[in-house]
């Protein structure tokens, strides 16, 4: 089980960027233009800069949903194949069976 602290921080670096996704994206595209003066585009990314640094979704990491590891997680998932392990013996996972050869 991972510290609580490292998975609420988590949480909260996800509530941000859902926050601030419309208008980080809005900045992005003005900064990107080539079409504008260098000056709107100077001023979008001083605005850019000013967005907490934790609304951005490059700083989330994926944990697992039931432990809250951050090694070995499978996206599609969002468990980690530890915890994938564990369910699957119990036969919680449906289709999945324990192969030996």
């Amino acid at each position: 089980m991972a510290k609580k602290s490292l998975v609420n921080r988590n949480k909260k670096r996800i509530a941000l960027n859902l926050k601030f996704a419309k208008r980080r994206k809005e900045l992005k595209k003005i900064v990107m233009n080539k079409k504008l003066s260098l000056e709107e585009r100077f001023k979008a990314q001083i605005k850019l800069s000013k967005l907490p640094r934790n609304s951005s979704k490059i700083r989330i990491k994926n944990r697992c949903e039931i432990t809250g590891r951050s090694h070995g997680v499978y996206r599609k998932l969002k468990i980690s194949r530890i915890t994938l392990r564990q369910l699957s013996l119990e036969g919680k996972v449906p289709g999945m069976v324990k192969s030996s050869w």
